[in-house]
């Protein structure tokens, strides 16, 4: 992992999830916010709930990562195989960057919701029914069990690490940054009503997501020169 991996990795998940991880996922902040937390509470343990909540969904994203680094480990194997995993990786948020923008339905086609099974929806509302500071870290780890196109950014990238313990921490970046907006969701509900507002993260994130999506195509690029270069190399 380079420096300006990190760096781009930590600017596209906050920007986008003042816009995306918002209108994906606020829904069930306001939801926990309303019915689990009393408002006779601190503000202390408000904000160790909300924190809770936030560490159990990173928790979850950390796990993803290892898994996804370790079958991206599988396959790579030599330049060639990292060089074609990095390509088909940055084509692909090439897409997830347009389908953020508006100009593709990439996500909408790969965004199959859980939440609709009878397992979710029961385990759901038996946590959103307790208001133990236990109950807050399962819930956020069961919502970052829900599929969601920019999770699924993050995810490719830590499957091109090709090392379990990289992919979980691209997963942890990822997840860190998006918990300012979450965090702030229940104190601040009326800023991200404005739509406009929400439209310019979104923009911004989506022309970085593809932004970064070449730099990763480039890389694999990269790796296949150097592959190419070694085996005549050899020949020589």
């Amino acid at each position: 992992m380079e420096n300006i991996s990190i760096i781009t990795i930590i600017t596209i998940a906050f920007l986008g999830s003042f816009g995306h991880c918002i209108g994906m996922c606020g829904g069930i902040v306001v939801a926990y916010s309303s019915t689990k937390i009393d408002n006779s509470w601190s503000k202390a343990k408000q904000s160790l709930s909300h924190i809770l909540y936030a560490l159990g969904r990173v928790s979850t994203y950390v796990i993803l990562g290892a898994i996804f680094g370790y079958f991206g480990s599988v396959v790579t194997f030599n330049n060639t195989t990292s060089g074609i995993l990095l390509l088909i990786t940055g084509f692909l948020m090439i897409l997830v960057g347009l389908s953020l923008s508006g100009r593709l339905k990439f996500l909408v086609s790969i965004e199959h919701s859980v939440s609709k099974s009878k397992i979710y929806q029961q385990t759901f509302r038996k946590l959103l029914g307790s208001n133990t500071f236990t109950s807050f870290y399962l819930l956020g780890m069961l919502n970052g069990l829900l599929p969601c196109g920019f999770v699924y950014v993050f995810a490719i990238t830590a499957a091109s690490t090709g090392n379990p313990l990289w992919g979980a921490f691209v997963m942890l970046i990822f997840g860190l940054s998006t918990i300012p907006a979450m965090f702030s969701l229940g104190f601040f509900v009326g800023i991200f009503k404005q739509i406009a507002l929400r439209n310019l993260f979104i923009t911004i994130a989506s022309i970085l997501v593809i932004i970064f999506g070449i730099y990763v195509m480039h890389n694999g690029y990269e790796y296949l020169v150097n592959e190419n270069k070694s085996i005549h190399g050899s020949h020589i």
